[in-house]
C-alpha cells in the first residue's frame, strides 16, 4: 500500500505541474515502470477506485477521489477543547458544496453590499439555477436591467432585494425582476 500512496503523490505532483493527467507512457516513466502495460494496469485500478476517469478518446482525467481532501475531524470554534487528528473520511469539495451540479455555476463577488452576510469582494459564490427563492435566500438577480447579489424578501405582495450592509439601500424592482440563481455556498481564499 505504501508504494500505491507514493505513486498517487507523484501523480498529483505531475497534475499540479502540467495541469493534466499523464499519458500511459509518461505515467510509466514517472513511476519508473519498465512498460506502458504496468502503467495501464495501475491506471485501470485507479479508474476503479475513482482516482482517475477515462475521458474523451480514452484519455485519463482526474476522478472524483482525485479532488477529495482528507477530513481529519472537528475543531471547536467556541471554547478551546482537546482535538485529536483522526482520518475520519475523504471529502470532495465539489460534492459537498454543489448539490445539483448540472444547474450550478460560480460568480466572483465585487462590491460590499453583502459584507454583513459574510460575503466579501473577491469571494466566489456558488449558485443553483432553477431553484425557487424563498424569503431570506441570497440570490443573483437582474433587476431593471442591472445585476446584483442581495437577500430575496417578500413584503406583502412585493419582492424586494435587501443588502447586508447599512450603507446600501433596499432595491424595489420598478419594471422587472429575474432571479438567475440562489446562492448555495460561498468560497473564500485567504492568500
Amino acid at each position: 500500500m505504501g508504494n500505491i500512496e507514493q505513486y498517487a503523490r507523484k501523480l498529483r505532483r505531475f497534475y499540479s505541474q502540467h495541469k493534466r493527467m499523464p499519458s500511459y507512457g509518461e505515467l510509466a516513466a514517472l513511476l519508473k515502470f519498465k512498460s506502458k502495460n504496468a502503467a495501464k494496469y495501475l491506471a485501470d485500478k485507479w479508474v476503479e477506485s475513482g482516482l482517475m476517469e477515462k475521458g474523451e478518446g480514452g484519455r485519463l482525467v482526474p476522478g472524483r477521489a482525485f479532488r477529495a481532501l482528507k477530513l481529519l475531524g472537528t475543531v471547536a470554534a467556541g471554547w478551546p477543547s482537546p482535538a485529536e487528528e483522526e482520518n475520519v473520511d475523504t471529502l470532495s469539495l465539489d460534492e459537498w458544496l454543489i448539490g445539483n451540479k448540472e444547474a450550478s455555476f460560480m460568480l466572483k463577488v465585487t462590491g460590499e453590499s453583502m459584507i454583513d452576510a459574510g460575503i466579501r469582494p473577491g469571494d466566489m459564490v456558488i449558485l443553483e439555477r432553477g431553484r425557487s427563492p424563498k424569503s431570506g435566500d441570497i440570490v443573483v438577480a437582474e433587476v431593471d436591467k442591472e445585476w446584483t447579489l442581495k437577500y430575496f424578501e417578500r413584503r406583502g405582495g412585493k419582492v424586494v432585494l435587501q443588502p447586508a450592509n447599512k450603507a446600501f439601500k433596499t432595491i424595489v424592482p420598478q419594471d422587472e425582476l429575474r432571479v438567475a440563481g440562489v446562492v448555495t455556498a460561498v468560497v473564500r481564499k485567504y492568500f
